[in-house]
């Protein structure tokens, strides 16, 4: 026990005075973050501060491998895999600090993770079984790599993205760590717990700095290093005790960011986004906007946090049928909550599939109209030919009207037109483009300008995916070269 209560509160110590230390760096750096538009704080604050949590979490559990202990044996005695789970730490922490400090595509983060995921599932740290009952274990075979590489990487990320208030991710990350502690040393797993004691502590005191108003945040070098390891974490003690309960606990812990993240993903993917471009429609943000401050929206967070890992705690002594069930309760308990703060909306979901759905088929009918109208135009090979399959094209792809604009050297001009705009219903209705088509091609005493009108009736957007695939064939085969009077 006194080996533990050191651990903790030199780890905890640490941090209190590595902090200030790394508060003062960043402003001499300028590795600060600076208000914007995805953030709600408004002034400069520094961003590295995870290095303070990196060094406070380090140094006491490589410390305690020099224990002429019983928990210094059991360190000395894991050898690979805990070599390799810290060495992994190490390199997430490196590349988010040089995220923090120059800045990184989110691919070569995601890769990084990837990697350095599938490393520990070479070392032996993966999930190979599940017991779901007391009777029936799931084994998971080569599907279990797959799903600790996810396990790992969803992690990871879910963490970094509730770094947006301050206190938030650290808050959570604790509750976190002192619930993997606990099912550690309920496992018997000493090495587990004392490294999620060490990070516990490091973020108690760094919490002193990052709770609102924080004078620091610890930047994706914080986040980043802390998701990997819970994860890593979450997974050893898995390998120890394959009960549900040794995943179900960590996942309840991280539920608010773990669902943030889904939601988002799903949010993006819906709106037709990058799944890792930013927004400002989080959990957070939506408590924010529903007029709390930001103190009591991280409370908030905190309190359901807590209740769904307290709930949680009971399946630590209930029989794997209750654990179902109480596993079931907590995490419909975080929805009910994303729900209330307006995340999470049923109708505006299948309101938004539907329309996905529908921009999607009517892009795939205007490609193949192109695709179509391509093979026609190959075959064209005088001034009516050419002509005809512009009034053609412009039939499918639901033109209003083309004109033909001729103008001579004498100033004569001759018109040619499909359809009749003077009786289109709306005018409003419809995208106007004007385009010359000589461009250094056919007679100087020739000049010829084509006019389309294209419909809005399904959206701005098909009509200017129209106008564009149009202008593609324009490109290719509209320049005028072949026509001759």
């Amino acid at each position: 026990m006194t080996t533990y209560i050191c651990v903790y509160l030199s780890a905890f110590v640490f941090a209190l005075v590595a902090t200030p230390v790394v508060i003062c760096l960043a402003e001499r750096t300028g590795a600060v973050d600076r208000p914007g538009v995805r953030t709600v704080h408004e002034r400069s604050i520094p961003r590295i501060g995870g290095v303070a949590i990196f060094v406070s979490a380090m140094g006491p559990v490589i410390s305690v491998a020099f224990l002429d202990n019983a928990i210094g044996g059991a360190f000395r005695a894991v050898g690979m895999q805990l070599v390799c789970l810290l060495a992994s730490a190490v390199v997430i922490f490196t590349i988010g600090l040089i995220d923090d400090l120059k800045g990184l595509p989110a691919r070569v983060k995601f890769l990084a993770e990837s990697v350095m995921a599938a490393g520990l599932c070479v070392a032996g740290i993966r999930i190979s079984e599940i017991a779901l009952t007391d009777e029936y274990t799931l084994p998971l075979g080569a599907w279990g790599t797959g799903l600790t590489i996810l396990w790992i990487v969803g992690i990871t990320n879910a963490v970094n993205l509730s770094d947006g208030l301050d206190g938030l991710a650290a808050g959570i990350c604790s509750i976190a760590c002192a619930v993997i502690a606990l099912f550690a040393f309920h496992g018997g797993s000493t090495i587990m717990g004392v490294l999620m004691l060490a990070l516990l502590g490091s973020l108690c005191g760094f919490l002193v700095f990052n709770f609102h108003p924080a004078k620091v945040f610890m930047g994706d070098c914080g986040s980043l290093f802390l998701g990997f390891v819970i994860a890593a974490a979450s997974v050893m003690c898995l390998t120890k005790s394959a009960a549900l309960v040794g995943l179900a606990l960590p996942a309840l812990a991280l539920g608010v960011p773990i669902f943030d993240t889904l939601f988002s993903m799903l949010r993006r993917f819906l709106e037709r986004r990058s799944l890792f471009a930013p927004d400002r429609s989080h959990l957070h943000h939506r408590l924010l906007d529903l007029g709390l401050n930001q103190r009591r929206a991280v409370l908030t967070i905190y309190t359901v946090t807590l209740l769904a890992t307290g709930l949680g705690l009971f399946m630590l002594i209930s029989d794997s049928i209750s654990s179902l069930l109480v596993f079931a309760g907590a995490l419909l308990l975080i929805v009910l909550v994303f729900r209330l703060a307006g995340v999470v909306q049923g109708h505006e979901i299948l309101t938004r599939l539907r329309e996905k759905y529908a921009c999607s088929r009517y892009e795939r009918d205007e490609r193949k109209v192109f695709e179509d109208r391509q093979l026609q135009f190959r075959g064209v090979h005088d001034e009516a030919q050419w002509w005809q399959a512009v009034c053609q094209t412009a039939s499918q792809m639901d033109f209003a009207w083309v004109s033909l604009m001729t103008t001579y050297k004498d100033g004569q001009t001759r018109e040619e037109l499909w359809g009749t705009p003077r009786t289109e219903p709306d005018p409003t209705r419809i995208i106007t483009i004007a385009v010359p088509l000589n461009r250094g091609h056919g007679p100087a005493s020739v000049s010829r300008r084509l006019q389309v009108a294209i419909r809005t009736d399904q959206s701005v957007e098909s009509a200017s995916r129209r106008a564009i695939l149009f202008g593609r064939l324009l490109d290719e085969f509209g320049a005028c070269a072949n026509l001759h009077e």
